[in-house]
């Protein structure tokens, strides 16, 4: 069952929550990461992106990087601007999006579930990308941003955060500039917070990683890192422990995943087409934007045209967690042998865009000229990840695409607490 415990929060104070909390490191590049920072001083990005503080042309990878982002954390500290809680507690983190709420349980889940498979994981991770978050763990001696963890709903955990979210004031309440809220309460009641702990060890047997596999991974090897240091581990110390936001599954959706691809392997349109009629079932929609409508189902835009392709039987297998993935029909029957992509991870004649762009984007990039087709899938569900991650199974590269994204600053996990 899964271990996932209260800690003492490092958090802003009301006032300045906005203006700290920011978007994940990830899914911006330094130039963007200090526009996003400029005029706030008390942005997080001066630590999750500390190169923005250092002079241009600095590796972002360098010791100086590293070495700001535990200056400005200490600096954060000494100004008021984080503050840590005197008492272990969870936390519940929401967010609205297009009227719509999900409600998160942020707790500190176990380096040792990661070890022993509790923790699931549907995505293969980068060792670069691992080295450089575990890297910023070590200097900072925190997990700074928080990773995005789903577990199989409970009705009890559920009916703990109803009540809370109805009858206390959240401690943090505002719209970002992209329009999404983040809400959050502390949860104060020491009997509710042991509650919670009980619930999770009694009625959740795994968690399962939705976005933050590298951060994830990165902190599982802190955790043995330290661990090899102490003589005197007991298995309770806090570095044994990373930070997390556990959202039941039934609140959750993946949103697209889409691709674009910058030619057609020699092929002409019309002779893609021909390919394409082997395996699909080819209607051409016109120039109005297409959106699949269910499983199996995708569109294509060529030559300002776009199309609906829905597969022919025999070139999926819905019996297979994997075989049954329309990333799997796409990248076996045309990526691969009709435009000759064989590795989605390393090509560099593929680009990968998130459903949150919406389609205009893919008719954007191939009306530029820079890409010659582009296809959007209908989105994958949260079974059918749950299905992977229980199999053991690894989903192929950018098939899920969670919004909105978890703002990080609003509260962090000191690896030593004092």
């Amino acid at each position: 069952m899964a271990i996932i415990k209260p800690f003492k929060g490092l958090r802003p104070p009301q006032n300045i929550s906005q203006d700290l909390a920011c978007l994940p490191y990830d899914v911006m590049n330094s130039e963007e990461a200090a526009q996003m920072a400029e005029g706030k001083d008390c942005s997080l990005l001066h630590i999750t992106r500390a190169e923005i503080d250092c002079p241009a042309g600095t590796d972002i990878h360098s010791e100086e990087v590293y070495e700001k982002s535990v200056s400005n954390l200490k600096s954060f500290q000494e100004k008021g601007w984080l503050v840590q809680d005197t008492e272990a507690k969870y936390y519940i983190y929401a967010q609205t999006m297009d009227g719509r709420t999900q409600y998160g349980i942020v707790g500190a889940a176990a380096c040792e579930d990661y070890a022993n498979g509790i923790i699931k994981k549907h995505e293969l991770t980068r060792p670069d990308k691992e080295e450089d978050r575990m890297i910023l763990t070590r200097y900072l001696d925190a997990n700074i941003e928080p990773v995005f963890f789903s577990y199989k709903a409970v009705p009890e955990i559920d009916a703990i955060v109803e009540n809370i979210v109805k009858n206390q004031t959240a401690d943090y309440d505002f719209t970002a500039e992209d329009g999404f809220g983040h809400h959050l309460w502390a949860i104060n009641d020491a009997a509710i917070n042991a509650k919670l702990e009980e619930l999770f060890e009694t009625k959740v047997p795994a968690t399962y990683v939705a976005d933050g596999h590298h951060r994830t991974a990165a902190a599982a090897r802190i955790g043995d890192e330290k661990r090899g240091q102490n003589s005197n581990h007991t298995g309770d110390e806090e570095y044994n422990f990373f930070m997390a936001v556990h959202f039941p599954d039934n609140q959750l959706n993946i949103i697209d995943y889409n691709r674009a691809v910058k030619d057609l392997n020699g092929l002409t349109p019309e002779e893609l087409l021909t390919k394409l009629e082997e395996v699909f079932v080819v209607e051409c929609m016109g120039e109005a934007e297409y959106r699949p409508a269910k499983l199996h189902e995708f569109s294509m835009y060529l030559e300002g045209k776009w199309y609906k392709l829905n597969a022919k039987e025999g070139t999926y297998n819905d019996n297979d967690p994997i075989g049954v993935l329309d990333v799997t029909i796409l990248s076996d029957h045309v990526l691969d042998k009709m435009l000759g992509i064989e590795d989605l991870r390393r090509s560099t004649r593929i680009d990968f865009i998130g459903g949150i762009r919406g389609l205009g984007e893919l008719k954007k990039r191939v009306d530029g000229g820079g890409m010659k087709v582009a296809f959007a899938l209908y989105p994958v569900s949260m079974q059918q990840l749950i299905d992977i991650a229980d199999t053991g199974n690894i989903m192929p590269p950018k098939t899920t695409w969670f919004e909105p994204k978890l703002r990080s600053g609003l509260v962090i996990h000191k690896l030593e607490s004092k």
